[in-house]
């Protein structure tokens, strides 16, 4: 009797333990999702402050091609936004990014990338002091 009641908690055990996992999983890539598209919209606004400067001929060239990246970046987020619509979406997307990082074209905007969000979240602290001195200016 002992050893059924060990055959029908094991698997139990297991589906929880594999549940956890998941929700775990799920709740990492959901909060780096929520890093990256908080650094684009951020990156976004600083376009436009630029964009409005330059209409008043106040930038300088470095702040235009910051600008100007950012608006490429855009850009590629709209092209993807294309894939999201059709059938299958789930795996057409990652596809299309494995086959565009074959042929060595990046179609992630800059803030999607691994090696952006990485930097972002080991400098999460700073970006929020830097943010909170900007605001009491």
């Amino acid at each position: 009797m002992k050893m059924w009641i060990y055959f029908v908690k094991a698997p139990v055990r297991v589906v929880r333990i594999t549940r956890r996992r998941t929700a775990a999983k799920l709740k990492r890539q959901m909060t780096l999702l929520k890093v990256a598209l908080s650094q684009e919209k951020i990156e976004t606004k600083e376009m436009l402050v630029i964009y409005r400067k330059y209409t008043q001929r106040q930038t300088s060239t470095d702040e235009m091609k910051m600008a100007n990246k950012q608006f490429l970046d855009i850009l590629k987020g709209l092209g993807l936004g294309v894939f999201a619509v059709l059938p299958f979406a789930p795996i057409t997307i990652p596809l299309v990014i494995k086959i565009s990082r074959m042929v060595g074209v990046e179609i992630l905007p800059s803030s999607f990338t691994g090696r952006a969000l990485s930097e972002h979240a080991l400098s999460g602290q700073s970006t929020n002091s830097k943010q909170s001195k900007n605001r009491s200016d």
